[in-house]
Parts: C-alpha cells; sequence; structure tokens
C-alpha cells in the first residue's frame, strides 16, 4: 500500500469519527454504564435459522474465545425443536442452561436479563423491540427494524426517550468502508453527489426464500401456531398452519417483503451511511414475479427509484433469478464517482475513486485511485462487538445502526413495496415526513429551483463550500432567455 494511499485512509478515519460525532442525537438519554466487573445477561427472542446461527453462536464465540462478560440467560421461541436446540448448544458450549420461555412477554419480565436479541420474523420486530424497551433491556434486533413505517418512528420515539442501546442488525454498516467514504463526500472530493446505485442479485434452482429447509417436525404441536402468527396482537389474520408459511415466511406480505426487506435493507442502510442521505423525498417501486410460480406473493425481481431532498438519486435493483452479472455499487458526484469493489459485502471492502475530466473538474490534481479498506472477516461479530461496547459505555449513540438509521431503510424499502403493491408513487414531506400520494409538486419545486438559479443541495455534515457544485455556464448563454413583444433578450 502507498504512502499516499495509506495518509488518505489516516485522514478519512479522522474525518469519519468526528462525522459520526456530530450527527449523534443530543437528546437521546443515556444509559446505564456496566463496570468492568458487571456481567451482561442476555435473552434470546427467536433462536431460529439467523437467531441460532448468527446470535446465538455469535455470542457464545464472544463469551468463550473473546472473554466477552456476558451469560445467554433465557431463550424464548415458539417452536420447541429452535428452542431445544439453542439451549443445548449453549449448554455444551458454555456449562451454563438458560431458562425457556414460550412467551417473550415472560422473558422481558425477568429481571435477571439486561438486554434482549430478537430473530423473529419482521412482523413481529416493532412490538417486540417496544416492548423490550418498555421492560428497561437493550436491544440487538435483526433487520428490518420493523415491518411498517409508522412502527419505525414509533421505535426511534421509545429509544430516544428510553436512554437504552438499540442496534439494528445490519452487521455491514459495522465495516469502516462507509464512515470512510462519507468523509470522502463531506470534504467534496465528489463534487456535489447526485446518484447512488446498489444491488443485491442471487439465483437459486428452489427459488428466493426456499432455502429455508422445512422438515417434518414443523407441526401444530411443536408451533405455537396463533402466537407466531400474533392473532390476538393484531399482526397477521387467523390462517392454517402451513409449513411453507411458517418457515419460508419471507415469500409471503404478512410477514415479510422478500428481497425488499431481507436484502435491500441492507444495501440501502449501507449506502445511507455512506453519503449521509436519511428520508427521501420520492419513492417508486418496480418488479413482479417474472420466473418464480410457486405459490409466493413477493416478487422475484425489482427496483427503488427513491429520490431525495437534497438531490440525491438511488437507485436499487435485484434479481432473484440472475446472479452470475451483478450491478456495481457506486455513488456518482459531479467531479467523480465512487465504485465500490464487487465483494464491497463480502471479503473486501475496497473502492476505486475515478475522477471526471480536467476539463469538468477545473483541478487537474484529482487522480484515480484505489483505497482498501480494514479487512473485516466476520461482519456480525463485529456488529455485536459495536453493541455489547454500547451497552458498556451506556451510549445509545455508539451504535453503528441506529434505530434512526434503521427507521430511513425501512421508509425507502416500505414505500417501494407500497408503491409495486398500489401502483402509486409517494412523496415524503421534507420537514414532517408526511407521506403523501405523488403529483406533480415533486417536478415542480426542482424547476422552480432552476428557474430561480438555486445552489444545489447538499446532505448534512457537507464542509466543502461549493466545490464540485456550481456549474461554469459558457458564454454564449447570455443568449438565452425569452423574447418579449418580438424583441430579443437584452443581453442579445
Amino acid at each position: 500500500m502507498s504512502e499516499k494511499t495509506e495518509s488518505r485512509r489516516s485522514f478519512l478515519k479522522q474525518s469519519a469519527a468526528a462525522t459520526i460525532a456530530a450527527s449523534q442525537f443530543a437528546s437521546v438519554a443515556p444509559a446505564k454504564a456496566y463496570q468492568s466487573n458487571d456481567r451482561l445477561r442476555i435473552g434470546i427472542i427467536g433462536p431460529g435459522r439467523r437467531g441460532f446461527g448468527s446470535h446465538v453462536k455469535t455470542l457464545v464465540k464472544l463469551r468463550n474465545q473473546k472473554g466477552a462478560n456476558l451469560d445467554i440467560t433465557g431463550i424464548n421461541d415458539v417452536y420447541t425443536v429452535h428452542r431445544d436446540q439453542a439451549v443445548n448448544y449453549i449448554k455444551q458450549e458454555t456449562g451454563q442452561t438458560p431458562k425457556t420461555y414460550q412467551d417473550y412477554r415472560d422473558l422481558l419480565n425477568d429481571k435477571e436479563i439486561d438486554a434482549v436479541c430478537i430473530a423473529t420474523p419482521d412482523h413481529w420486530h416493532a412490538k417486540q423491540v417496544l416492548d423490550a424497551l418498555e421492560a428497561g433491556k437493550h436491544v440487538y434486533c435483526e433487520k428490518p427494524m420493523t415491518h411498517h413505517i409508522s412502527e419505525a418512528f414509533d421505535v426511534v420515539d421509545a429509544w430516544k426517550k428510553s436512554g437504552l442501546v438499540v442496534q439494528v442488525g445490519v452487521q455491514s454498516t459495522s465495516i469502516p468502508i462507509w464512515n470512510e467514504v462519507r468523509a470522502l463526500v463531506d470534504e467534496g472530493k465528489l463534487g456535489k453527489i447526485v446518484q447512488f446505485q446498489a444491488e443485491s442479485f442471487r439465483n437459486s434452482l428452489g427459488g428466493m426464500s426456499r432455502h429455508n429447509v422445512i422438515t417434518k417436525e414443523m407441526t401444530p404441536q411443536s408451533v405455537d401456531w396463533k402466537r407466531w402468527l400474533g392473532v390476538e396482537e393484531g399482526l397477521a389474520p387467523d390462517l392454517p398452519f402451513d409449513r411453507a408459511t411458517f418457515g419460508q415466511w419471507r415469500c409471503y406480505w404478512p410477514f415479510g417483503y422478500g428481497m425488499y426487506s431481507d436484502l435491500f435493507v441492507h444495501r440501502v442502510s449501507a449506502m445511507l451511511k455512506a453519503t449521509g442521505l436519511k428520508y427521501p423525498g420520492r419513492v417508486v417501486g418496480g418488479g413482479g414475479i417474472f420466473l418464480e410460480y410457486d405459490d409466493r406473493e413477493v416478487t422475484d425481481v425489482a427496483s427503488i427509484i427513491a429520490d431525495f431532498h437534497e438531490g440525491v438519486q438511488g437507485l436499487i435493483s435485484s434479481t432473484m433469478v440472475s446472479s452470475a452479472v451483478p450491478i456495481r455499487h457506486l455513488i456518482r458526484g459531479h467531479h467523480g464517482t465512487v465504485v465500490f469493489d464487487k465483494n464491497v459485502f463480502g471479503q473486501r471492502q475496497a473502492y476505486e475513486f475515478i475522477p471526471e475530466r480536467p476539463q469538468v473538474t477545473l483541478d487537474s490534481k484529482l487522480k484515480q485511485e484505489e483505497v482498501v479498506s480494514e479487512r473485516v472477516p466476520d461482519q456480525t461479530l463485529l456488529h455485536f462487538e459495536n453493541f455489547l461496547a454500547a451497552v458498556k459505555a451506556g451510549d445509545p449513540t455508539l451504535v453503528n445502526n441506529t434505530p434512526e438509521l434503521g427507521a430511513a431503510a425501512v421508509m425507502v424499502v416500505n414505500l417501494a413495496v407500497q408503491s409495486y403493491r398500489e401502483g402509486k408513487v409517494f412523496q415524503v414531506e421534507r420537514d414532517t415526513l408526511q407521506i403523501n400520494k405523488g403529483d406533480s409538486s415533486w417536478a415542480d419545486n426542482w424547476e422552480k429551483m432552476s428557474k430561480s438559479h438555486s445552489k444545489p443541495r447538499h446532505v448534512a455534515g457537507w464542509h466543502a463550500g461549493d466545490r464540485g457544485s456550481l456549474l461554469v455556464p459558457p458564454q454564449y448563454q447570455k443568449l438565452a432567455g425569452p423574447w418579449i413583444d418580438g424583441k430579443p433578450p437584452e443581453n442579445t
């Protein structure tokens, strides 16, 4: 690695740290700080495929191999097989036998439990997070943070009031590269940001989410079905038991939004973090079921166009039927483009800065360069370490994926789902965040700004003056203007 690249990395890390510190919410109340000898007692709500494979196993690894001062003391799951699997594993690996709970609320009522990890189906997230905060528990919740937009803002409000730590489980938001690129954006190296692009392409013989194995052990006797549905809580309709619905719930709208909530949340969260954008101004969703006619409801091809009030467009594309030739992740600016490594969400966190021509940038010093960020072999482990550090410090703002970021991602994704299903364009008021059905006002606003020769809007955190924001009009533009009463413009 060159000295130049290394010095840039150092600058980016320092700038990124300053950006993060400046962006936190002073209104968030401080949580109790844990002393070095305090043992954190954690309960698991939903130790299924993700809850067991990532939450339970990662926490055990942190405890046994990294010396984390924690115990997993409670397990809740409505499916006896998952519950027993988690208990047996924890007992085998730690020598401790956690308590078991049929109802997660009984786990929350346990005064011995300090924090919970939630990995239930999406439609349960909001209620369980809110109930956990009400019970005084720190929360690590799988993405998406909530199933509905209104729920997301309920969580944000409760989080701010509680002073407790809430980490949204988008593990890729803990890798340093997003903060490094955000610092690059804020210093103005890319110029005015105008667009980002992201993708998530996968393929399989069985179809999206059918890789989640269903077994004969899944029966109305082993699954507390009505509790899983959340019928009494009004979370889902009362449906007959179906192994596919239970084990492959991402295929059905009441419980998940397919690739929108499973995969797009990862990409959107990362891009919002890298650009500093938050809530969208207008969202359109497209796609359909173009191949996987297997009783699913969710799309196998999807796309999102998200326009932001800061004058940035987000393009997110995905298919579950093609993965050999994916689209590159990138951020476009007036002076240059950041192109992320094709494996940036995997094992190689790197990006390339590609400047525009000097005729555009008026800066011959801008050169193409590659920056390789710190490699993170286990993003989930790093994300949990970040959560535990925030809990220990008693500082809710230290997490790498706050409920604010979680809510912004939910709004982008969910409005796209709503747009696809209802055939509508949705607009979000800049100040009130009120959601309206689309009309001409979005385009009218930008045309008005153009006529008044307004300056471009930047994302919060920008500190590069007008760098890369203002055009240099050619001299002949002085000839422009309407002819009035048959007379040419004054400058003609």
